[in-house]
């Protein structure tokens, strides 16, 4: 994972300092690109421990289409909902500070997201209230007309933002096959990059295994293209003890090879072999 590294020496060389929507203060450069060849093993920083079942959960939630905080904690802890109270995911606190209440359980401290990227992902609405399945429609796509230069899925939906508690930042990603691979690039407008592109990473290589799988490809490249790329000022000392690291060789993802359909697939479905991680470094996140 030394393309993570040199981002962020990149980064601490080049950044600009700028104020953000949090109040904590970024240093930032605009424009950047990483390339990680899936075939060679699962993108997953080595350089401090990662939290993969937090980066699988999500995954699958997105996919599935749900935008409910709640529904991400059981899959994530897989327990019912009435035992989850006090437990929280990836997405609590943007949830309790800019999402909307519900008439469930616990409503005072956990609020819908809004229209989120699991619902533009799978429900798409556009003109006249018709829904559109995104994912789907690349998937059809990447079966049945391959050399297509629209394999698209869009989470920037300009008619919605203001009902999303969080615009997405990930927003846009396509897909190519060539030589029987698949491979995706994703253009990411905003991204932390200490806490959050390891999960983006990780979760987008995954992504791109999932339905190279189900459509018969074997998997290309996944490319990381970014907007405003940044350090959070609460974040320095972290990423300059990570690049203090040595980097260990790549983990393996082995994915249940008997999963035909992107719907399908579950926790128990992954596993992940020869991680060699260094300690976690913990850092707060801005919200």
């Amino acid at each position: 994972m030394k393309q993570y590294l040199d981002l962020l020496q990149h980064i601490l060389d080049n950044g600009i300092k700028k104020e953000d929507r949090t109040g904590t203060g970024t240093s930032s450069v605009f424009g950047y690109q990483m390339r990680f060849d899936l075939s060679e093993g699962f993108p997953l920083v080595t350089t401090k421990k990662t939290h993969l079942k937090a980066i699988i959960s999500e995954l699958l939630w997105f996919i599935e289409g749900s935008t409910d905080e709640r529904r991400l904690a059981e899959i994530h802890f897989d327990d019912k909902r009435e035992n989850l109270i006090d437990k929280k995911t990836v997405w609590t606190a943007n949830a309790n500070k800019q999402g909307k209440d519900l008439g469930y359980i616990n409503t005072d401290t956990i609020k819908e997201l809004g229209p989120v990227y699991g619902s533009q992902w799978r429900s798409w609405e556009g003109a006249n209230g018709k829904k559109v399945d995104q994912l789907a429609d690349v998937i059809n796509q990447i079966k049945t007309n391959p050399d297509s230069r629209r394999i698209i899925l869009n989470a920037w939906n300009a008619a919605e933002i203001e009902n999303m508690a969080l615009p997405p930042c990930h927003t846009f990603f396509q897909f190519y096959v060539a030589n029987n691979k698949l491979s995706c690039q994703l253009y990411q407008r905003s991204a932390d990059v200490f806490l959050g592109v390891p999960f983006n990473i990780a979760s987008y290589a995954l992504l791109t295994m999932m339905i190279a799988q189900v459509c018969k490809l074997e998997v290309g490249d996944f490319v990381h293209t970014f907007g405003d790329v940044h350090i959070y000022s609460n974040h320095m000392e972290q990423v300059k003890l990570q690049l203090t690291r040595t980097p260990y060789e790549k983990p393996t993802m082995k994915i249940n090879k008997d999963i035909e359909n992107i719907n399908d697939f579950k926790m128990s479905d992954f596993e992940l072999v020869n991680y060699k991680c260094h300690e976690a470094i913990k850092g707060e996140m801005a919200v």
